[in-house]
C-alpha cells in the first residue's frame, strides 16, 4: 500500500510481477537454448530474467505512482494501466536483448549477435532470374475478413454486466432440519484463500440415531475469473483418502423441482471408510459431470449473463457395525430433507 496523500495506491496480487516473471523466464530459457555461446553466458541470460522482472515491475509501480500524483487516479485504472503493463514487458525484453548484446563482447569468444543466433540472410537473386509472385489464398482473405468482422462486432456489443440473483446467505441457514440437529463449523483462512468462494456453510448434523452427516456447500456468485467450485474428486485424495468406488446415483429427492443426481463416492483410509455424495447446483440444474459444469458455465454466461452456482457435498462415516446400505439411507434421508431449504440459498 503506497500512500500518495490524496490517493492510496494498492499493489494487488495481480500486479506482483508473477505475470511478468513466468513468461519472461520462459522466453529467457528459449533464447538461452538457441544462444550459441559459452554455458555461463546462457545461464546468466536465463537467471537474469528474475532481477529484470523485479526491477522493471518496481519501475512500473513507481511510474504509476508519479502519474497518479500529477494527473489523477485514472492513470492507475483501465486502458492506461493495462497498456503500461504491456510497454514495460516489452521494455523487459529490450533489456534482455541489450544484455545478450553485451555478453557477445565479453570473454574469449567474441561474436556478433547475428553469429550467436545463426541468423543468415539469403544471397541476392542473380540478374535475370525469373520472379514468381505468390497469390494470396482466398481462404486467408476470408479468414481475415471474418476475424475483422468478429472484432468489430465484439467491440460494438460493449461490456456485459453479469447478473447475480437475490438469495439468502448461509449465515441464516437453519441449524435444525427435520430430525437433524446441526453444529456449525468454520473453514480455516488458508482454505478460504485457496477456494475464493463467496459464501459457504459447513455443519455437522446429528440424526435421530446419533449418526452424523457433514454438510458442506460452497457458493460462487461468479465463476468467470478463475474462481469456481473445486471438485471433491481432486480434493478428497489430497487428504490421504483413497477413492475405492465412484458412480452416479439418482436420489428420491428434488431440487428446484427436479430429481437430484449425485456422485456417490466411497473413500477409505486404512480401516476407516466414508460415504460421500456430491453434486453441482445452480441456475436450475443439478450436475454430476465436471465437464458439463464447464459447458453450462459457458452457455449460461452467453445466454443468461449468469455463472453463479454451488458445490454441495454430504459426507458420513461408515462405522464398523454398519454396511454401506445404512450409510446410503442416512445420506438420502438428509438430502431429501435439506433439498427444499437449499433452494432458497442457491437460486435457480
Amino acid at each position: 500500500m503506497i500512500d500518495l496523500g490524496s490517493y492510496k495506491l494498492q499493489v494487488v496480487e495481480a500486479c506482483s510481477g508473477l505475470r511478468y516473471l513466468f513468461p519472461l523466464m520462459t522466453l529467457g530459457f528459449m533464447v538461452a537454448y538457441i544462444y550459441k555461446a559459452a554455458f555461463w553466458k546462457r545461464a546468466v541470460i536465463f537467471l537474469s530474467t528474475i532481477p529484470i522482472t523485479v526491477l522493471m515491475n518496481s519501475f512500473r509501480i513507481g511510474v504509476i505512482g508519479v502519474m497518479v500524483e500529477y494527473w489523477g487516479q485514472s492513470m492507475a485504472e483501465g486502458f492506461l494501466h493495462d497498456f503500461e503493463g504491456w510497454v514495460v514487458f516489452m521494455a523487459s525484453l529490450g533489456v534482455l536483448l541489450v544484455e545478450m548484446l553485451i555478453l557477445t563482447r565479453i570473454g574469449k569468444q567474441r561474436e556478433s549477435l547475428q553469429d550467436v543466433f545463426e541468423i543468415y540472410f539469403p544471397e541476392p537473386s542473380p540478374e535475370g532470374a525469373q520472379v514468381e509472385r505468390r497469390v494470396v489464398p482466398r481462404t486467408l482473405v476470408a479468414s481475415l475478413a471474418i476475424l475483422g468482422a468478429t472484432m468489430l462486432l465484439a467491440q460494438s456489443l460493449g461490456t456485459r454486466e453479469e447478473y447475480s440473483p437475490a438469495r439468502k446467505e448461509f449465515v441464516s441457514f437453519p441449524a435444525e432440519i427435520g430430525d437433524w440437529k446441526g453444529r456449525p463449523d468454520k473453514l480455516e483462512k488458508i482454505y478460504l484463500d485457496i477456494l475464493k468462494l463467496d459464501d459457504y456453510d459447513l455443519t455437522d448434523y446429528i440424526g435421530p440415531d446419533g449418526k452424523s452427516v457433514n454438510f458442506y456447500v460452497a457458493y460462487y456468485a461468479s465463476q468467470t475469473k478463475g474462481e469456481s467450485a473445486h471438485s471433491p474428486r481432486s480434493c478428497l485424495p489430497g487428504g490421504g483418502w483413497e477413492i475405492s468406488s465412484l458412480e452416479q446415483k439418482t436420489l428420491d429427492a428434488t431440487s428446484a423441482g427436479k430429481p437430484i443426481n449425485v456422485n456417490r463416492v466411497v473413500i477409505e483410509q486404512g480401516e476407516y471408510k466414508q460415504l460421500v455424495y456430491y453434486w453441482f447446483l445452480g441456475r436450475g440444474r443439478t450436475i454430476t459431470n465436471e465437464y458439463m459444469v464447464k459447458w453450462y458455465l459457458f452457455w449460461d454466461a452467453l445466454t443468461r449473463n449468469r455463472t453463479d452456482g454451488a458445490l454441495v457435498r454430504l459426507t458420513t462415516m461408515v462405522t464398523p457395525d454398519e454396511d454401506l446400505e445404512d450409510a446410503d439411507r442416512r445420506l438420502e434421508d438428509f438430502a431429501r430433507q435439506v433439498s427444499g431449504t437449499l433452494d432458497e440459498y442457491v437460486p435457480d
